[in-house]
């Protein structure tokens, strides 16, 4: 598990133990979580206002249903300003990926996204499911294969064949898309890996269960998050980084890449890779799926 080549939150890399599971072939689609929402009147975080008392002094305006959306500059920007392409958009949700307007239509095979960590436990819930944990997650992506760069092999491109939903051009302002999409895909689009799951790499980004701490920690693991233990609460609190965009809130780790992860900014699409996210957050290149483990 984790890589001593990349960034440092994947090192070291180590051994680690996985118990049995069942994973999802795929990312929840929007025709899923459709169904979901139909059988339980839900309403994601991206739906709802937020709370007043998170945000003290913030005018109400400011705290109307939104969520964050890519949106592609013009030309060239800094790489450091994420604000240059990242945006907060008032009335962005799970059924309007990209603002008001746009909708999900002709996209029911897409992975659903605008998903906070509330929002696919929700679902898991429902379904019966849980989601996967870091190690479960990074086990399933590798496909059987060991020591290998990518879920499919050692080279990005094997054979000049696209291999996964990932940004090819000049990021944030031209995709060359030369998998053949701009946003998120249909999922399988491309090949699955060792294990039959698809979409592992790339595409949206994926929730895990864990708590996210800087790097790996071979000697401890980490408690399920909403076990009422002393380990699971300092496990929460070691996952706030008050110097992050998320400052306060506590985070989850998230895997596996997405569309907009490209060579000279985000090479975050392998199966060792991982980011933090925080818990009250949705954007529009993350999403989830879901795993059900064996019983004792």
């Amino acid at each position: 598990m984790g890589s001593d080549d990349h960034y440092p939150e994947e090192a070291p890399a180590h051994w680690v133990e996985v118990e049995g599971f069942w994973m999802d072939p795929a990312p929840v689609t929007n025709a899923q979580f459709l169904k979901f929402v139909k059988a339980t009147d839900y309403i994601t975080v991206a739906e709802q206002p937020a709370d007043p008392a998170a945000y003290p002094g913030a005018p109400p305006e400011r705290l109307r249903p939104a969520s964050i959306v890519f949106v592609s500059p013009s030309g060239p920007v800094p790489l450091t300003d994420t604000h240059q392409w990242w945006h907060y958009v008032f009335g962005a949700d799970w059924r309007h990926p990209e603002g008001p307007g746009s909708s999900i239509r002709s996209r029911d095979r897409h992975p659903v996204v605008h998903i906070t960590a509330a929002d696919a436990e929700a679902y898991a819930d429902w379904a019966g499911k849980q989601l996967p944990s870091e190690r479960e997650w990074e086990w399933a992506a590798r496909g059987g294969l060991q020591d290998c760069e990518y879920a499919w092999g050692d080279e990005l491109h094997p054979g000049g064949r696209a291999m996964a939903n990932t940004w090819q051009g000049a990021f944030p302002h031209h995709n060359s898309r030369f998998d053949g999409y701009e946003r998120t895909s249909p999922v399988g689009s491309f090949p699955a890996n060792g294990f039959g799951l698809v979409d592992m790499i790339g595409n949206v980004w994926e929730w895990t269960r864990d708590w996210y701490r800087h790097g790996h920690d071979p000697d401890q693991g980490t408690p399920e998050p909403g076990h009422c233990c002393a380990a699971a609460e300092q496990a929460r609190l070691n996952s706030i980084d008050p110097h992050s965009e998320h400052g306060s809130t506590p985070r989850r780790v998230v895997k596996g890449g997405s569309f907009l992860c490209a060579p000279e900014y985000c090479r975050r699409y392998r199966p060792a890779a991982r980011r933090a996210q925080g818990l009250d957050t949705s954007t529009s290149h993350l999403g989830f799926r879901c795993v059900v483990r064996l019983q004792p």
